[in-house]
Order: C-alpha cells, then sequence, then structure tokens
C-alpha cells in the first residue's frame, strides 16, 4: 500500500494539484466549494451585479413614470388650451335652414368668434332672438347704427344712405317685402342683417327679427370647417374655409 499523502484533489479518477484546481468547475460538478476564501469575494461580486441590476431597473422605472407624467401633462394642457379657444376665441354652429345660400348651405359647420368683435358691412354673423329662442340664426349685417337702409322691391335694389350697393353674395335680387316699411334708420347699438338668400329669409325685414341688438350677437362667422350638401346632394368641398363666396362659387 502507498502510504505517500496525494499532493492534490481527485478530480473524475485524476491526480489533481491544488493550484491547479477549477474551482468554479469543481463547484458547479459536486457543489462544493474548494476555494480557501470560501467563494465570500464572487458572492460579493454576484451581490453587487444583482444591486446593479435592481438600481438600473429602478432608474428605468422612474424614468418610464417621468415620461408618462409629461404625457399626460401636455395632453391635459392641450385640452385646456381647446376649451379655452372655443370659449373666448371661437365656437363650432350649424347652419340650419336655407337663408344664407348660396354662400352658407344647410347643415355646414362653421366657426365663429365674439373675440373684440365690432359688427360691420357684410359680416356674416350668429345671433339670437326672442322670436326663435334658443334656435340661432345666420345672417348678414347690410347696415349698422346710425346708417338709413331703403329698399326698392321692383327693382330688387337696397341702399345706404342714398347710394345702392353692390351684392354679388345674394342668390337673387330683393323682391320679398315681408313686414318691412322704410327708409329704416338704425340706432346707436344695433344693425339691420339679412339672409342671402333674400326671398327665403326671415330677418331684419320681418317683425319676427326686425333690428337686431347687438348684445344678441352671438358672434362673427370666421369660415366653414365641414361644409353641408349642395341641393343635388353632394358636398360643397370647395367652400371649406371661407364664409364669404360669391354666388355660384359656394
Amino acid at each position: 500500500m502507498d502510504d505517500k499523502k496525494s499532493d492534490g484533489a481527485d478530480i473524475d479518477g485524476k491526480k489533481t494539484d491544488e493550484k491547479e484546481i477549477d474551482y468554479e468547475l469543481y463547484e458547479m460538478r459536486y457543489g462544493v466549494d474548494l476555494r480557501p476564501d470560501g467563494g465570500k469575494d464572487s458572492e460579493a461580486e454576484k451581490g453587487d451585479s444583482v444591486k446593479n441590476i435592481q438600481q438600473k431597473k429602478e432608474s428605468h422605472d422612474r424614468h418610464a413614470k417621468m415620461e408618462l407624467y409629461d404625457w399626460l401633462q401636455c395632453f391635459v394642457s392641450a385640452i385646456l388650451c381647446s376649451i379655452l379657444i372655443f370659449v373666448f376665441v371661437g365656437r363650432v354652429i350649424g347652419v340650419d335652414g336655407s337663408s344664407m345660400l348660396d354662400t352658407l348651405h344647410d347643415t355646414d359647420k362653421i366657426i365663429m368668434s365674439n373675440l373684440l368683435y365690432t359688427p360691420k358691412y357684410g359680416d356674416i354673423i350668429v345671433l339670437k332672438t326672442e322670436a326663435f329662442g334658443a334656435t340661432p340664426l345666420v345672417k348678414r349685417v347690410i347696415a349698422t347704427e346710425g346708417q338709413t337702409i331703403s329698399i326698392e322691391f321692383n327693382t330688387g335694389e337696397v341702399s345706404i344712405d342714398g347710394r345702392v350697393i353692390d351684392e354679388p353674395y345674394i342668390r337673387e335680387l330683393t323682391h320679398e317685402k315681408l313686414d318691412y316699411t322704410g327708409p329704416v334708420f338704425v340706432p346707436k347699438g344695433y344693425v339691420f342683417v339679412m339672409g342671402d338668400n333674400r326671398n327665403a329669409s326671415t330677418d331684419s325685414r320681418s317683425n319676427l327679427v326686425g333690428l337686431v341688438d347687438t348684445r344678441q350677437i352671438l358672434g362673427k362667422v370666421l369660415f366653414i370647417l365641414i361644409p353641408g350638401k349642395d341641393t343635388d346632394g353632394t358636398r360643397a368641398l370647395n367652400s371649406i374655409g371661407s364664409g364669404y363666396q360669391e354666388k355660384g362659387t359656394a
């Protein structure tokens, strides 16, 4: 019997010097850590690695939360700006009826604004009256305070302060009298309005509307947002962005 002591550990039946042992391989195969320090350094390194991974994950989570917060802040800000714009600058309203043909069509969606607005000739406005209650009317300003309007129904001509005005926007000449008796002087704080479809419009010629108090004006029409339909059922797409097109072009 050989009484010599082995200088190394027996791995897979082979004599191996302790200095040549692959500690990690041995530990993987047999589950025993032969390193003198018990693998403390390795465990510490593993701990540091796990800690680093956790820190990176926490940093990523914080970044994701901040990014989500920024998006939510932008979204809320956009909504608030839109509300302020539509309340104080512009509102969407629908056209109901044919009194403004051929400039505006039934079911047109229009943008109006009353921000720092003062009525003047030619403006298309949205107004409310006692006779029509909550239903808004869309008409064109023909005469403002201090002016006198006269209508010659035989010829269809409209005059302001004795001068016949050019009206390329009307569908046909003004022959429908309604309740009008003139000339009519427009007092301070009022306007005289008519529809562009003169013979199919209830406006200042009618006692149901009469002279319009400027405080009844909701705003001026800025442009068409979504066009309604022509008489043939097609959409007047070329009218997008305009509320002041001449006859035959809407």
